[in-house]
């Protein structure tokens, strides 16, 4: 640090208490709803938001696991493997969702789900209600990401910059997996082949660049 440029801390004169003073004065800290340690507050709408968004994920979490059980009913196991996948990764978000909260002395509010559609027309419909989900987690996540930046909340923005990345990538991963099953149509034997695609982790489009690439 130059002479004579002094450092302020947002939150009041902290520095200064951190230097010996003879004193034994605890430092007052903020604590949230469950005592922990509050470094900074969030705001309401943000909070709620967030908690709105851990509920979505875990009806996702159900809704992939019930498409899982249609497809295993099928003996499309390719699929049941995807949509089981999908699954444990929504229940990995919440989870993610919730450790965050924690961290930022919240507490985390568990909502009831209810049980997920299992009846479906065609192969199709079950994959564009997929994606349309995806959509929608992405719409959530937006909104997350522009309440924090209202609110000047650095830390969610920071926590939410690679789980949007990923949601785009999952978004485009979806559409590809509905253009594929709209291009087969109710063909058995171009689903099979799909669903064999599937069994094997190939569920990725070509990407002529590598941003999104796995090989």
């Amino acid at each position: 640090m130059k002479a004579g440029i002094t450092c302020c801390d947002p939150r009041g004169n902290v520095m200064s208490n951190l230097q010996a003073s003879g004193t034994t004065t605890t430092p007052n800290v903020a604590v949230g709803p469950a005592g922990r340690a509050l470094a900074q507050p969030m705001d309401p709408a943000l909070l709620d938001a967030l908690q709105q968004h851990l509920t979505m994920e875990r009806r996702a979490s159900a809704f992939y696991f019930a498409n899982a059980l249609w497809f295993g009913e099928r003996e499309l196991r390719g699929f049941s493997k995807f949509f089981h996948g999908e699954s444990q990764s929504e229940s990995t978000h919440a989870a993610s969702f919730a450790d965050y909260l924690v961290a930022r002395g919240q507490t985390v509010q568990l909502e009831e789900i209810g049980a997920p559609r299992q009846s479906w027309e065609s192969f199709e419909e079950v994959m564009a209600a997929s994606f349309l989900l995806e959509a929608d987690v992405t719409a959530s996540l937006q909104q997350l990401y522009s309440l924090a930046e209202r609110s000047s909340d650095t830390r969610t923005t920071v926590f939410l910059d690679p789980i949007m990345e990923g949601q785009i990538q999952s978004e485009h991963e979806f559409a590809h997996l509905l253009g594929r099953v709209r291009f087969a149509g109710e063909q058995a034997a171009a689903l099979l082949i799909l669903d064999a695609e599937l069994a094997e982790g190939n569920n990725n489009p070509y990407y002529l660049g590598e941003r999104f690439s796995n090989g």
